[in-house]
């Protein structure tokens, strides 16, 4: 139960645990998953005992107690982590019921800050979505200029696709956020969903195309040419880009 009044009345219909900001009665513990980890551990036989991916980051932060985080970076991490921020766009994390950039942005730091303290050099793998309702190309846009930030081409591109009795699934049918009857702009078309996954993937000469028409379209001139925050040059790139097989770290600093 994430509060004492959840274990009478089960969870409030009318407010989320950790969205906008965490509720006042949550109680943030990571104990129980602590004594899991340190039981299965301790097995005989036993070497290593993974987390390769579902960790809530902001669940996470919001623990003052630091046990955890130092159990799981000093143990639990096959040299990547994988982490959902979603997205950037304040706009569309709102609609997803997301936190803010800011706060995954603080807990990268600190997650290289706690594997400098313990002697480790493990990688954060952001999990990234293209075209959820209230993503427009603009927001996009924002997206993969963050990628270039961060020096991340991802591999996979993870496009919304409506699963029943979903929030975001009400969203893209009916056009309206339920929570407020306003209207949520919906990337439904082939050309929009295909725009907004390619510049996720800007620097796929596959994609040169697609990207330079989503830019133009959006009157970003700015971020073609050869200019340090150019996202592709502005004429379409002769060699075929591979992405180093190397992963490089990620860092938003």
């Amino acid at each position: 139960p994430a509060c004492d009044k959840q274990k009478e009345y089960g969870a409030c219909q009318t407010r989320q645990c950790l969205w906008p900001k965490p509720c006042p009665n949550l109680k943030v513990d990571h104990s129980h998953y602590v004594e899991m980890l340190d039981a299965v551990r301790q097995l005989p036989k036993v070497k290593k005992v993974f987390i390769r991916s579902g960790i809530r980051y902001d669940y996470l932060m919001y623990d003052k107690d630091e046990t955890f985080f130092d159990r799981l970076v000093q143990y639990h991490i096959s040299g990547q982590l994988k982490v959902a921020p979603e997205h950037v766009s304040a706009k569309v994390l709102d609609k997803m019921g997301k936190p803010r950039k800011e706060l995954y942005l603080k807990f990268v730091d600190k997650y290289y800050e706690k594997n400098k303290e313990f002697g480790m050099n493990q990688y954060l793998v952001p999990y990234l979505m293209s075209s959820h309702p209230g993503c427009d190309l603009n927001d996009a846009i924002e997206l993969a200029c963050y990628l270039k930030k961060i020096h991340h081409t991802p591999k996979q591109v993870q496009d919304f696709y409506p699963t029943p009795g979903t929030l975001a699934t009400c969203m893209y049918y009916t056009g309206l956020d339920p929570r407020t009857m306003k209207p949520v702009y919906v990337a439904k078309t082939y050309e929009e969903k295909l725009e907004q996954r390619a510049l996720m993937q800007y620097r796929y000469p596959k994609n040169y195309d697609i990207v330079y028409r989503a830019l133009k379209k959006a009157h970003r001139d700015d971020l073609i040419g050869s200019g340090p925050k150019c996202l592709i040059p502005a004429r379409r790139p002769k060699e075929a880009y591979t992405p180093n097989r190397k992963r490089k770290r990620v860092r938003e600093r």
